[in-house]
């Protein structure tokens, strides 16, 4: 290019330019490509996986729910008695019945709009009605109870397997004395039903209505809203007769309950019954397009038909007393309550994978532009003004990185299905715009100023000004505001913003800031102490470190980032790991728990001696468990009186057992009785919190089904392995009259086959929980799963550009390390040496990055942890009353370590293979008259 036209700044950058700098270094524009295209594709594909995994998420859970509790269901009652008898009979006819389905339809929320395949609309009793014929079954002696219900579209939901359709024989009117029905195969064969058979309903009016029944059906799908909404049309079933006041000594009585459907328009015979009859119209929703975004519209949708201006909408259609009812508020509320304690620890890993993809950016747009820093300088010294290079440098990087990015964008809307497009776009909109202004404005604002022959600009040399100390301190304050706003507010309510989920990074960039500012302390004195010694080798990589640029800030932060955001992710998936292996330990109280029926029947003392011999059983400590033992009043003088549970242990045994499941450990002799104290001395017990409120600090009395004691409070504990969950009193069993064994507790890795059937061959209602099995019950749903996929490629990622911050550190110094080592063997340097020499160079930068790396990871995890709470990740799904309450965000050693000592062991790798590499050429290659590397 001549000096004219660098001269010339009203000249736009023009096509020559570009593609001569493009053919000049195409390796360079394409490795950027390289890099904004992947960058652009995570940052596409990231807000679209988590939108899907939403969405199925939300799929999952109502398809999980079934459709009794998604179903959408209007009901209205009878007409009013204030109308003529035809007004009434016609309203209850399946013609005015679809009318006003297919009105309702209409104003039923968009998103799960449903079709009419799966619907039903119908007219029947809302209240059972006690059927008196002979030839029904009745296993307690009480008569079943039966719902009579029109129901539409029948042949089109089931197969007729015996009999025939009902059908209305002419007008059916309030007066009409016999109808047609039928009955599924499971009531045909519950109830003895068969075509021919018939049943009397009274009436209002004293008279009896005769149903017919005329066929058996089976239902074509019976999973499907039609016949699992009300699980009466499909299944007969056993309901147990209301206890009396006050209850009875008696066991409970139960009763029989069914439906009887009958044709649409035979509901007018059912006016006059005494079953309370209605109008309902129950809607399967289609959630086949509903997505994760669509839910708090829904959410306001349904409230709004519940009780709001969409419920005097569906009044106006149904009724004035219509009710409009769903389960669907609920499961979306559960979703909404998963995905909000799920979003924010997602963020976290989020930010700190984004602010990684930034920081080696950034280092990418310096090592181009000091690769051109002499081509720059010639053309500033020939009058370029520095408008003109950004404009030029603005087009060639433009040229490069746009096209990268849409393809980066592309890519991710190809490879994962659909979703918003806007939320993709904005990130590679970031990256692209992010290197078309970096990547100039790194490479021209040095050249402002001349810069004298000699001047260095070293990691040993350098002082920091006061514009980066103020930018330090307000990045000090940040982080310091984001840990203490995750501490407080935590992210289990979902209630985070960016600040808080970018308190890994900003801890992570102080710690990069700090370091930069400490690491010439060490050098310098590690520096005077090799220098005092033999050899050229150590002091020449020191004296290189130490001359390596100021920017360095860049390699180190792009390398604390990752290994904290690597260090995080497997601390997270460590931590999920272990709530769902202590929510496991708490549901069975060991690893493996041997119960009497309800705990408390005694279990044969052969069966404890054969668990004892068991292969794989370490331990075993057997329990009596005393449920509702009455407590005393209590000693706050309240004078309230509860009941608790008392547990028989032997001191030894179950104090090694807490000890080893970390369950309420506590020592063994506290709890010992001495000889003699049974029924008439003092008895130390240990007791739960509130046992021990209860019982005050003084001896008191207390009867148990193992005899009577005076008890005194010797400690306390929180929790206890037989029973988790509740409040108990610990007690030595030595000290019991009447002592039987009903619960074991097992610690060990037995056989589940072998100790089933050990239990077996006992005999009984023993039941075997396995600590195991606990464990597996924690399925993770397809939010949860996704979350953890996300941390996991959070870690994948992050090492991946820690593995490119490494290249692009060494590959910035790479010319003059080479030109160095061909300098050094001109001089006599063998080539053995040379490597050291290269691979101790780059270790001052490399260890300092790993270990401040791990102490960083340690104490990000450590501040941060009070305010994460990973229940959401771990336990949303499990098995409820004895799961903890939260699960916290511990450090994970190996999740620290291992990237850290990967950093290590790749930057020593790399200067090995550049060391050798440098060693096939000769000096006369890497070394020119005039070169001033």
């Amino acid at each position: 290019m001549t000096p004219r036209s660098v001269r010339d700044s009203g000249t736009p950058a023009g096509a020559p330019w570009v593609r001569t700098r493009l053919r000049t270094a195409p390796g360079t524009a394409w490795a950027l490509a390289l890099l904004v295209l992947v960058t652009s594709f995570l940052a596409a594909l990231f807000p679209r996986v988590v939108e899907r995994q939403g969405t199925e998420g939300l799929h999952h859970d109502i398809t999980a729910a079934g459709p009794r509790h998604s179903v959408l269901e209007l009901s209205s009652p009878q007409p009013s008695l204030q109308l003529l008898p035809a007004e009434r009979e016609g309203a209850v006819r399946g013609a005015a019945l679809k009318t006003v389905r297919e009105k309702a339809r209409a104003a039923l929320p968009a998103e799960v709009r449903p079709g009419a395949a799966d619907s039903a609309y119908g007219f029947g009793t809302s209240r059972p009605i006690p059927a008196q014929e002979p030839w029904l079954p009745r296993p307690y002696g009480l008569d079943p109870q039966l719902n009579y219900t029109t129901v539409s579209d029948l042949p089109r939901h089931a197969a007729l397997r015996s009999g025939a359709w009902p059908t209305v024989r002419g007008t059916v009117t309030e007066d009409t004395d016999e109808v047609e029905g039928v009955v599924t195969e499971e009531t045909a064969k519950a109830l003895g039903a068969k075509p021919g058979s018939t049943v009397s309903v009274p009436t209002r009016a004293g008279k009896h209505l005769t149903v017919r029944i005329t066929g058996v059906v089976a239902p074509g799908k019976p999973r499907s809203t039609y016949w699992s909404a009300d699980p009466l049309f499909r299944t007969p079933a056993l309901v147990q007769e209301p206890q009396s006041t006050p209850p009875s000594p008696d066991p409970p009585r139960y009763y029989w309950t069914a439906a009887v459907l009958l044709p649409p328009d035979a509901g007018p015979a059912l006016l006059s019954s005494s079953g309370e009859p209605e109008m309902f119209w129950r809607f399967a929703p289609d959630a086949s397009g509903l997505t994760a975004a669509d839910v708090p519209g829904l959410r306001s949708a349904i409230a709004s038909l519940e009780s709001g201006p969409g419920l005097v909408r569906l009044r106006g259609m149904a009724g004035d007393n219509a009710a409009f009812e769903t389960g669907l508020d609920q499961i979306l509320t559960g979703y909404a309550t998963l995905r909000a304690a799920i979003e924010p620890v997602v963020a976290v890993a989020a930010v700190g994978v984004g602010a990684v993809a930034v920081t080696v950016l950034l280092m990418t747009a310096g090592l181009i532009g000091g690769r051109r820093r002499e081509e720059l300088a010639l053309l500033r010294a020939r009058g370029g003004s520095l408008a003109g290079m950004g404009r030029r440098l603005l087009a060639e990087t433009a040229v490069v990185a746009v096209p990268a990015a849409a393809l980066g964008l592309l890519g991710a809307l190809a490879f994962f299905g659909p979703a918003r497009l806007w939320p993709s776009v904005a990130g590679p909109a970031v990256v692209a715009a992010l290197v078309c202004v970096v990547l100039p404005l790194g490479s021209v604002l040095p050249h402002r100023r001349p810069r004298l022959p000699g001047t260095r600009d070293d990691l040993m040399e350098a002082r920091p000004s006061r514009l980066r100390t103020v930018a330090e301190l307000t990045v000090l304050v940040l982080a310091v505001g984001a840990v203490a706003g995750l501490r407080r507010r935590g992210t289990a309510n979902g209630d985070s913003d960016l600040l808080v989920s970018a308190a890994p990074v900003l801890v992570g960039l102080i710690a990069a800031l700090v370091l930069v500012r400490l690491l010439p302390w060490p050098m310098r004195l590690a520096s005077r102490a090799v220098a005092r010694g033999r050899g050229a080798v150590g002091f020449l990589a020191l004296a290189r470190a130490g001359r390596s640029s100021a920017g360095g800030a860049l390699p180190l932060l792009a390398l604390l980032l990752a290994l904290t955001t690597a260090g995080f992710g497997g601390s997270v998936l460590t931590g999920v790991s272990d709530a769902r292996d202590r929510a496991a330990l708490l549901a069975v109280g060991a690893d493996a728990r041997i119960s009497g029926l309800l705990d408390t029947a005694p279990l044969p003392a052969s069966l404890v001696r054969e668990v004892r011999a068991a292969d794989g059983v370490r331990q075993v400590a057997a329990v009596q468990v005393m449920s509702e033992v009455p407590m005393p009043p209590g000693a706050d003088g309240t004078g309230s009186m509860k009941n608790t549970i008392v547990l028989g242990v032997d001191p030894d045994t179950y104090a090694g057992l807490a000890r080893t499941a970390d369950l309420g450990a506590f020592p063994a002799d506290r709890l010992r009785a001495r000889k003699g104290e049974a029924g008439s001395v003092v008895v130390p017990v240990i007791a739960s919190p509130s046992t021990a409120a209860m019982l005050g600090d003084g001896p008191r009395d207390l009867t148990t089904p193992g005899g009577d004691l005076r008890v005194r409070v010797a400690g306390i504990v929180p929790r206890t392995a037989a029973v988790p969950d509740h409040d108990f009193l610990l007690v030595d069993a030595a000290a019991l009259t009447r002592q039987r064994t009903t619960t074991l507790l097992v610690a060990g890795d037995p056989d589940p086959k072998a100790l089933r059937a050990t239990v077996r061959q006992a005999g009984g209602s023993i039941s075997v929980r396995l600590r195991a099995e606990e464990r597996a019950v924690f399925v993770d749903t397809p939010m949860q799963l996704g979350a953890r996929g996300i941390y996991s490629a959070a870690v994948a990622v992050g090492a991946g550009y820690a593995l490119l911050a490494v290249l692009l550190s060494l590959l910035r110094t790479a010319p003059e390390r080479t030109a160095l080592l061909a300098r050094l063997r001109t001089m006599g340097l063998p080539t053995r040496q040379g490597r050291r020499l290269v691979g101790l160079e780059a270790l001052p930068q490399a260890l300092p990055a790993a270990v401040g790396g791990v102490l960083v990871g340690w104490a990000t995890i450590a501040l941060l942890a009070p305010g994460v709470d990973l229940a959401g990740l771990a336990l949303f799904n499990g098995p409820g009353a004895t799961m903890p309450d939260t699960a916290r965000l511990r450090p994970d050693p190996w999740s620290l370590t291992l990237p850290a000592l990967g950093v290590v062991v790749l930057t020593a790798a790399v200067a090995a293979v550049q060391a050798r590499w440098a060693g096939r050429r000769g000096p006369n290659t890497e070394l020119r008259a005039g070169d001033s590397r």
